[in-house]
């Protein structure tokens, strides 16, 4: 898939590095010329301009690619210039980084397809985790329902799923387990069946509300 970044701040490289190696092309579009420099080798395109600028955008392949991510969070400014080009310009799914209220405001204002959050999604995560120190990592699904990757409960280690009994018991969904907690690489086992073995250094990864999550992991260890 073809991808067009703009932005090429932590953020916006990060995303279009880790796009670039899971195999997709990637434009990514900056006014810093020594960030664009910096980063050729490991984007599929870098480019240097003024996204602000009408007529640089539109040199663009923007009918072309899958998506564009208005990356830019330090210049609320020029983000919302440049998702109002954007948009003017016809670009068929476009994804804005917010970094406030007031930005956020906006770009539903503007109908922006999508926006997202991530230093609000990451200092959640991050809360999370503080907040119980057996949850490894956190995902919000909607306001309601989350998934969660989880140590194995103590009560629960050298059962199968069936006898475990979760989902009844507490309203929540194993969808797999990790293995490679002691040093080894992390890999998912497939999809939870009734048979799988809850092993001490495996990790679950559930779904569900999260206070009935936290009642499984109070209560299980």
């Amino acid at each position: 898939m073809k991808y067009i970044v703009l932005g090429l701040g932590h953020f916006g490289r990060s995303l279009a590095i880790h796009l670039t190696e899971l195999g997709h092309e990637v434009i990514a579009a900056d006014k810093n010329i020594q960030i664009v420099e910096q980063l050729k080798d490991k984007i599929t395109h870098t480019v240097c301009l003024d996204t602000t600028d009408r007529e640089a955008v539109s040199s663009l392949p923007l009918k072309d690619c899958d998506a564009l991510v208005v990356a830019i969070g330090e210049d609320e400014g020029a983000s919302l210039m440049t998702a109002a080009l954007v948009k003017q310009l016809g670009v068929k799914r476009i994804i804005g980084r917010v970094v406030s209220d007031l930005q956020k405001t906006v770009m539903e204002a503007m109908q922006m397809d999508e926006y997202i959050m991530p230093e609000e999604e990451a200092a959640e995560r991050l809360a999370m985790r503080l907040d119980n120190i057996d949850i490894v990592d956190s995902f919000k699904v909607s306001d309601r329902y989350s998934i969660i990757e989880t140590k194995v409960p103590n009560k629960y280690v050298g059962m199968t799923l069936r006898e475990a009994d979760l989902t009844n018991r507490y309203k929540v969904i194993v969808l797999t387990t990790i293995t490679g907690q002691n040093g080894g690489d992390k890999e998912a086992t497939g999809i939870a069946k009734s048979d799988t073995v809850l092993r001490e250094n495996d990790l679950l990864v559930l779904f569900g509300q999260l206070s009935d999550i936290k009642k499984l992991i109070e209560k299980g260890n």
